[in-house]
């Protein structure tokens, strides 16, 4: 999906200790899910059961374990996603085989979670590109993707969509600034070149 490559100099490196504490919250938060997920099993094997009284007690106690389980959950959820920083992504714009032309106008929209991020640019004569913003703060989320769609803008009434895309951000926790060029398109002859720092 990414294509990328980290800049020099590396901005502040992340402390061990943070780290550490990061990475703890990480794993709790996996052994919930993973308890949660176990619990939504019970839930959905008892409400296949029969009737009986027991079978209507262990169905109240396994949903009360998936509630308590998804509480817990979203806590530690909170708590890590303060933990994490945020992503400072620059537009360094499009790049198509042949496509892009002198005159023509995109929108790109970038959703992360409910965060949006929604610019448009246009192709000049030199090829320069002029876009109406040009950096943006994604705060990052633990069970998010990154949704990115490219809309050529032909008049009032007609727009075409280039392609849309989803994108893990894991590999984006970086200490250096990454270059990345993300295929829009299935044949990959449009890219949108961003540049994406993570501080915390």
């Amino acid at each position: 999906m990414f294509t990328g490559s980290t800049k020099l100099p590396p901005t502040k490196t992340p402390q061990p200790e943070r780290l550490d504490e990061v990475e703890e919250l990480y794993d709790a938060y996996c052994i919930q899910r993973r308890l949660r997920d176990g619990a939504s099993k019970m839930v959905a094997a008892f409400n296949s059961a029969t009737g009986s009284r027991e079978a209507r007690e262990s169905l109240s106690e396994a949903n009360k374990g998936y509630r308590e389980c998804t509480e817990h959950m979203c806590s530690l959820e909170n708590e890590l996603e303060s933990q994490m920083g945020e992503f400072h992504v620059k537009m360094k714009g499009l790049a198509g085989f042949a496509r892009l032309c002198a005159g023509d106008q995109y929108e790109v929209l970038m959703r992360y979670g409910r965060q949006r991020w929604r610019l448009r640019g246009r192709v000049e004569v030199s090829n320069k590109q002029i876009w109406d913003s040009e950096e943006y703060i994604f705060l990052p989320l633990v069970t998010e993707l990154l949704s990115i769609k490219v809309t050529e803008l032909k008049s009032l009434a007609n727009h075409v969509v280039v392609g849309s895309v989803s994108c893990e951000m894991l590999d984006l926790f970086c200490p250096l600034p990454q270059t990345l060029a993300v295929d829009i398109n299935d044949l990959g002859t449009v890219k949108l070149n961003l540049e994406v720092t993570w501080r915390y």
